[in-house]
């Protein structure tokens, strides 16, 4: 089998080197000093992930949640087709399903050869004006546009639009609620936003983003007591899901509750230990343990027995 060199990878898939290393060094592909073509295909999926602003240390997670959920899977990037799902989180598609693994979320595969056909209403045919053009598609084909058109900062209104028409066709479409919840929530429009997250709730109460999102509305209008239990049941729901670690971690300290929240900062730290915000939650962690006398339990704990 023909071998490619480094340089080869590098000019091929028009990488820097210095993209290779970190990728590397995080454990996301091997190290070598030649490649096969599969090795190629698999550098390739980590390129296009990061280039819809996936982040490396989400794709690790990822990549590790994958291999718990499909026992026996190896390399989910060739093993299973791995994509953005819309929201910086990567999904893979393998035996006839659609997973987001860190959440351990079934979702709706919306592939023309492979849909759930279980969770996909009957098909209904309609045109729906966006932006001076005509979208035509059943529910599913119209989602799938939306994820795209939210992928486009320019174009919010117009996927807010479609998910609109899609929970108008399927009012029980979970993640469209989410979705569109998201895209008030960056507006500011927390009513609305809660609104759309607890509808998705209501069809889906073990979806672990959805409990996440609220708890995030829930705090930043003040409900913090409301918001930590929303962050625990996405723990509950999904032990490894840093940003819900973190999340908390920040909710315990606005209740002052700086022993809590450092079981939480530590748990961030040991997911995504390389992240902007771990260098964060290590302070934090620092903070903590020199101002509390916590400290000295937990030094007695790290101590060798002798």
């Amino acid at each position: 089998m023909y071998r490619y060199s480094r340089e080869d990878l590098i000019r091929i898939l028009r990488l820097t080197a210095r993209q290779l290393a970190g990728w590397e060094k995080m454990g996301l592909i091997s190290s070598a000093e030649s490649y096969s073509f599969f090795d190629l295909l698999q550098v390739k999926k980590v390129r296009d992930l990061c280039a819809r602003r996936v982040r490396p240390r989400q794709i690790q997670q990822s990549l590790t949640a994958m291999r718990k959920q499909a026992a026996g899977m190896e390399n989910p990037l060739l093993e299973a087709s791995a994509f953005s799902s819309g929201r910086h989180r990567v999904a893979f598609r393998h035996d006839g399903k659609l997973l987001e693994p860190i959440a351990g979320q079934f979702m709706l595969d919306f592939s023309p050869e492979e849909k759930v056909v279980a969770s996909v209403p009957v098909v209904r045919k309609f045109n729906l004006p966006v932006a001076n053009e005509e979208v035509s598609g059943d529910v599913a084909e119209l989602f799938t546009r939306g994820v795209a058109l939210e992928e486009d900062p320019s174009k919010q209104m117009q996927a807010m639009a479609v998910y609109k028409r899609v929970l108008e066709l399927d009012p029980k479409h979970a993640a469209a609620h989410i979705n569109l919840g998201t895209l008030y929530y960056n507006r500011q429009d927390y009513k609305s936003a809660e609104e759309h997250y607890r509808r998705a709730l209501a069809t889906d109460s073990r979806y672990a983003l959805a409990h996440f999102d609220l708890a995030n509305v829930l705090d930043e209008t003040g409900r913090v007591g409301e918001a930590v239990q929303a962050y625990l049941t996405a723990l509950q729901l999904a032990p490894t899901y840093a940003d819900a670690h973190y999340n908390l971690a920040l909710a315990y300290e606005k209740i002052r509750e700086p022993r809590k929240a450092l079981k939480h900062w530590q748990a961030y730290v040991k997911l995504d230990g390389t992240g902007p915000w771990s260098v964060h939650a290590r302070m934090q962690i620092k903070r903590i343990l020199r101002g509390d006398p916590l400290k000295l339990v937990h030094g007695a704990q790290s101590s060798p027995q002798s």
